[in-house]
């Protein structure tokens, strides 16, 4: 195929439905440089239908791939009959973008072709308007030559696929070109003939440059990662190495200014990492020991090591690629209904034409060249590219802006979806908090302040239960000296026992300090508030009394609030189902602001609430967020599940319809006006590209349209709909 002229018609658009249910138990991926749109799909099905042994088929026309499900021993018969459509095919070894994705060049387009037809077409313009005065007839030809000559240059591509195409049984956009060009030279209209085909070409080639700023939206974030790392080897020395070969469990180096090339945790030193590649955070995040660092994000002050945690296929980017890539692959709603539309439009438009060219001059006895133009001006009308194209441009635009957001949605359909949700669903533990217990307070009541807290911390710092780990925490971050602990045990189910300094002390909870008759009413009364916020109260007591009260509480996470209240602005109401006791979850509940406050439920319960609610709102979509594992049948239920926690994870990535990729609620809100955006620039569009029909489908039966000029509408208004629908790549909201 000469690559001055782009594949892209879109006038025979078809379903994206395997041909059977049933699935194949090989499959093969296919990369069609030339299936860019609808149309080659329609050709390719149709043809691919004859072949036994296929048994489902899976178009992505925005990466170009084709996934073929089949039983077939060889794909010599899939590999011809996609060359018998003019396919080139090449069959990918795996699917993993850093492979296949990273190197593969842009393909240059040879405009010489191109710029030569548009010279000859204007001075075939040009002689037609200003003949020679010498000899007329030698004019014609030279008209009739410059004519062929150009349409040679620029629209041979258009008339082999337009052959191609009804050979096949399909009335696309190359067949309805070529037979309007025909019927132009064959009515007389040599010049026109040669300027509509030019301005078609053109049109195509401008229309897909637009069209990869979309398609290579998601694929530029494989450039974020480097393809050398520096390796630690077996002699302790360091060596750069391809990053496709390196193991699990290496050790890599990372230097000030270098970008991370895997996912790992570090094991020595510390840095601040832009991360926003990944999670979208704006403000670099301190990394140290035992924290997690993604592929694709930029170091920043310090050097560290880390071990390597997934490789360079199975990495959070590349994870996050893959997911988009499949995304871009389905249909939203308004692009099948586009589609069904256009599959009708075409036909109805075609048949039409045929009505205007033979009706008038028939029955009414009218100039038959003049009808016939007309007919050849509404076939022109028929291509409804800039309909088509317009949809998948916009709704892929708006999946690049949300993973560049850090919200990675798993369809065009959810994020057409979001601008209807009236309900959302919100866990409370790891989603509305940080799911990580604190000490939010230090009561002491008896002896020296700083020395019951280092008795406290000592003690706490040998358990390994959440609330003590808690409190060592804050002791750790408070640099506070810790005392030496003798004879230290673990009472089941009430706390510990040790002595320090000669003294035994306890930590434990509410029960161990009653049977240890250490219990009084001003003790319950200090209890009781901390508790009704939702709190973990423990208490230090010696043999004698009570010396300290330590609260702890799962802390609420900074943007729960601000998230909470831009839903309310949005409008939408707000629920949190929790398995925590009353106390807690009223207690958060009343804090961020949510509408309904639903405790002591169990998976079932949250599935039960989430069913309630969508019979309750049958016009409007219900979403629920959580951690992806504990929340997974009310996700699953949910009209859109939000998963939380999904950095590193694989099971929130696969199984989330839309996954926040640094746990931050506030990208709900953004993810529901993204919806809206993109919503309101597909209405934009539909009516842009069918307003343009109409108004040229009128002057042509009033006789002011030319085919040239339907030619240009057609190729402004595509230009027009896809520059629209790549605004989205700069939504900010």
């Amino acid at each position: 195929m000469n690559r001055h002229q782009s594949s892209c018609d879109c006038s025979s658009p078809s379903t994206s439905q395997p041909l059977t249910t049933t699935v194949g138990g090989n499959k093969a991926i296919f990369h069609i440089e030339n299936m860019d749109c609808p149309t080659e799909e329609a050709l390719i099905r149709k043809r691919l239908a004859t072949v036994e042994g296929i048994v489902g088929l899976d178009f992505n026309l925005i990466q170009r791939k084709l996934s073929v499900s089949h039983s077939l021993d060889s794909l010599d018969a899939i590999q011809s009959a996609l060359v018998s459509v003019g396919m080139k095919a090449v069959l990918e070894q795996d699917n993993a973008p850093t492979k296949s994705s990273r190197h593969q060049k842009p393909v240059k387009t040879n405009w010489w072709p191109l710029a030569i037809s548009g010279v000859t077409a204007a001075l075939a313009e040009l002689i037609e308007l200003f003949p020679f005065e010498v000899n007329q007839l030698s004019s014609q030809y030279l008209v009739i030559a410059l004519v062929l000559f150009s349409i040679a240059s620029g629209g041979l591509t258009t008339y082999k696929k337009g052959w191609i195409a009804l050979k096949n049984g399909n009335l696309n956009m190359n067949a309805l070109m070529s037979i309007a060009v025909t019927g132009a030279m064959a009515i007389g209209s040599w010049p026109e003939a040669a300027m509509v085909m030019f301005l078609f070409s053109m049109a195509e080639v401008i229309e897909a440059k637009s069209i990869d700023r979309a398609r290579n939206a998601i694929r530029g974030l494989l450039d974020l990662t480097p393809e050398i790392a520096t390796v630690l080897q077996a002699d302790g020395s360091w060596l750069p190495t391809s990053v496709t070969s390196i193991a699990l469990g290496a050790i890599v180096q990372v230097r000030p200014g270098e970008r991370i090339a895997l996912d790992g945790e570090v094991i020595s030193g510390n840095s601040a990492v832009n991360q926003a590649p990944i999670t979208g955070e704006s403000l670099p995040i301190d990394k140290t020991q035992g924290d997690t660092v993604f592929a694709g994000t930029i170091n920043q002050t310090g050097s560290f090591q880390f071990k390597v945690t997934a490789t360079s296929t199975g990495s959070t980017l590349a994870r996050i690629i893959h997911a988009v890539e499949a995304a871009q692959g389905s249909r939203a709603p308004t692009q099948r209904f586009v589609d069904q539309f256009a599959k009708i439009y075409t036909p109805t438009v075609f048949l039409i034409a045929v009505l205007v060219a033979v009706i008038p001059p028939l029955a009414l006895g009218m100039s038959w060249h003049d009808w016939i133009y007309k007919a050849l001006v509404m076939l022109v009308i028929a291509c409804p590219c800039a309909l088509v194209i317009s949809t998948p441009v916009t709704i892929v635009s708006g999946l690049a802006a949300a993973a560049r957001k850090g919200i990675l949605v798993k369809g065009g359909v959810y994020l057409e979806m979001g601008r209807h949700m009236k309900v959302l669903a919100l866990d409370k533990t790891g989603t509305i908090t940080y799911g990580k217990p604190k000490q939010t307070d230090l009561i002491i009541l008896s002896g020296d302040a700083k020395h019951t807290h280092q008795v406290a911390a000592s003690l706490a710092t040998r358990s390994d239960h959440p609330v003590s780990l808690a409190i060592a925490s804050n002791a750790t971050e408070s640099n506070l000296l810790l005392l030496e602990v003798d004879k230290f045990e673990a009472i089941l189910g009430r706390g510990v026992r040790g002595t320090i300094e000669g003294n035994v002390y306890q930590l434990g909870n509410h029960r161990l300090i009653e049977e240890l008759s250490l219990c009084s009413p001003e003790i319950e009364g200090q209890l009781l508030p901390l508790e009704k916020q939702g709190k973990t109260v423990v208490m230090l007591a010696n043999s004698s009394q009570v010396l300290a009260l330590i609260a702890v509480a799962d802390t609420i996470r900074d943007t729960s609030k601000q998230a909470i209240k831009e839903l309310h602005y949005l409008g939408i109401k707000t629920m949190m189902l929790t398995g925590d006791n009353a106390y807690t979850a009223e207690a958060i509940g009343k804090e961020v602001g949510v509408d309904v406050i639903e405790s002591n439920l169990l998976p079932e319960d949250k599935l039960k609430i989430i069913d309630e609610e969508l019979v309750k709102n049958p016009d409007g979509k219900v979403g629920m967020v959580g951690d992806g594992i504990n929340d997974a049948p009310a996700l699953a239920k949910a009209s859109i599940g939000f998963a939380m926690g999904t950095a590193g994870t694989d099971t929130a990535i696969e199984a989330a319809d839309v996954a926040l990729m640094d746990d931050d609620l506030r990208k709900i809100p953004s993810f529901v006006r993204l919806s809206q955006t993109t919503a309101n620039i597909l209405h934009q569009n539909i009516t842009l590209a069918l307003g343009i029909k109409a108004i040229f489908l009128a002057l042509t039966f009033t006789g002011q349209a030319t085919m040239w000029m339907a030619v240009f509408a057609d190729m402004g208004a595509s230009l027009l709909v896809v520059a629209n629908g790549l605004r989205l790549l700069r939504f900010s909201k």
